[in-house]
């Protein structure tokens, strides 16, 4: 077998490696070390509870910025904006924070060419200069679509490396995200569905060594003037870890033809595989606590969990603001409802054993209890998802909301027959509302609503 000839340097096609994997958490700590990005994630990301999906976010957002089309480079960078003006507030230290800040954005930014560039060098394929700067002027102009002030990126690639020292010095905190993406983070995420075949006890066994080898493979690759920032040593063992796997990882693609090489935007994920359980009310809204309303993987729901819900409707359908205004506030409505409800110490959070018992006492003494704060969240989820006004959501539009790279066609298609009761392939709004009222109020597992979310 001949090695695989590059065309010249593309970023671009760069960031499609599947190699990226070894330096996406490298990604997130980088991120993670600006205050203002530490204090949105703290509040309104879910990444505690779904940080697979924090990553393929990210990748999958960068992609778009970069592998596309002027018009779809603008639709992302529109739903980026719509998403970060909400990111906003005051963090437990009392500064104030918002995800428009420009050096922030500026920051986040550079960290996904750096880390990019950090790849290849680490792979021992590194940019020369004119390379660098080949791939640094096709980042800047994707970038320049964001409109940011001039000076807040730097000029040349030869730049860069007094930029991330100086930004280093003088705004990076070793922050409470930072520590958790260090630390517990790994030791506590869920299974990747690509390891499904694990199962629950395999993949406790082995996320113990896949956070030792992933906390010692950030340290050693971390930009020196972060970890003195930090105060992290590389140990023998975390640099001879760093030259194995990158070193490992760069001389295996050389040999690779590109369609193992890089990774399709568009690529299918594995089937989930289901193990049987009882179906009833107790468990699946157990379930749905868990894989639904706990956004932010903390125990409880609160207000940032049903916000965060409603931003990744926005997010997948792209709606302008006034369709997005509309769908927060059912969804704030909703929260004050459930906190009315079931947050009997008034601490503001609810806990999974306060929401299942409430919900089903709720539903068993009144009739109209999900009326009370599901069904206008619902209802405002199906008006969004009906993009043609057609009263009916067709498999395109039911998959603009409930699709996604997490979420295998198989169970999507399930979802999609469960609702369309009269199987005529499209779903009307009753069909909607009532299959996820018997995803919530029928005590067997019969009908056509309780498998909303697979077979548990």
């Amino acid at each position: 077998m001949s090695a695989v000839t590059e065309p010249g340097v593309s970023f671009k096609r760069d960031l499609s490696e599947w190699r990226i994997a070894l330096v996406a958490w490298r990604l997130l700590v980088l991120q993670a070390a600006d205050p203002v990005v530490a204090a949105g994630m703290t509040e309104h990301s879910t990444y505690r509870a779904h940080p697979w999906r924090r990553v393929e976010h990210t990748l999958g957002s960068g992609r778009r910025l970069f592998y596309q089309d002027a018009e779809v480079l603008e639709r992302e960078i529109a739903r980026l904006d719509r998403a970060h003006k909400r990111i906003r507030g005051t963090a437990p230290d009392g500064r104030p924070y918002d995800a428009r800040d420009a050096a922030t954005r500026a920051w986040v930014l550079l960290t996904l060419f750096e880390c990019v560039a950090a790849m290849r060098r680490l792979g021992g394929d590194p940019y020369d200069e004119g390379q660098s700067e080949e791939a640094y002027g096709e980042f800047r102009e994707a970038v320049a679509a964001f409109g940011l002030p001039e000076g807040e990126l730097p000029a040349t690639a030869k730049d860069l490396p007094g930029y991330f020292a100086r930004y280093a010095r003088e705004r990076l905190e070793c922050t409470d995200a930072v520590r958790y993406l260090m630390g517990d983070l790994l030791r506590e995420a869920p299974r990747p569905r690509r390891l499904w075949f694990l199962g629950d006890a395999g993949w406790r066994v082995v996320r113990r060594v896949v956070a030792r080898v992933v906390t010692e493979l950030t340290v050693a690759d971390l930009p020196p003037a972060v970890r003195e920032r930090f105060g992290m040593a590389v140990t023998w063992r975390a640099a001879l870890l760093s030259v194995v796997l990158h070193r490992g990882a760069g001389a295996l693609v050389r040999w690779l033809p590109d369609r193992l090489r890089y990774r399709s935007p568009d690529e299918e994920r594995p089937p989930r595989r289901y193990r049987p359980r009882r179906d009833a009310r107790g468990p699946r809204l157990d379930r749905f606590f868990r894989e639904v309303l706990d956004q932010t993987g903390d125990g409880f729901i609160t207000v940032h969990d049903l916000r965060a819900m409603a931003h990744n409707v926005c997010w997948q359908l792209e709606l302008d603001e006034a369709a997005e205004a509309r769908v927060y506030e059912a969804f704030e409505g909703w929260w004050e409802q459930l906190r009315a409800a079931m947050d009997a110490d008034g601490d503001g959070q609810v806990s999974r054993e306060e929401f299942v018992a409430a919900t089903v006492a709720g539903c068993d003494r009144d009739g109209a209890y999900l009326e009370q704060g599901l069904l206008p969240a619902l209802r405002a989820v199906f008006t969004a998802a009906d993009t043609d006004g057609s009263g009916f959501l067709e498999f395109d539009e039911y998959r603009a909301v409930f699709g996604g790279p997490r979420v295998h066609p198989v169970e999507l298609s399930q979802g999609f027959r469960q609702l369309d009761t009269d199987g005529d392939g499209r779903i009307t709004r009753e069909e909607f509302l009532h299959g996820f009222t018997e995803f919530f109020t029928a005590r067997g597992d019969s009908t056509s609503g309780t498998q909303l979310l697979g077979r548990a």
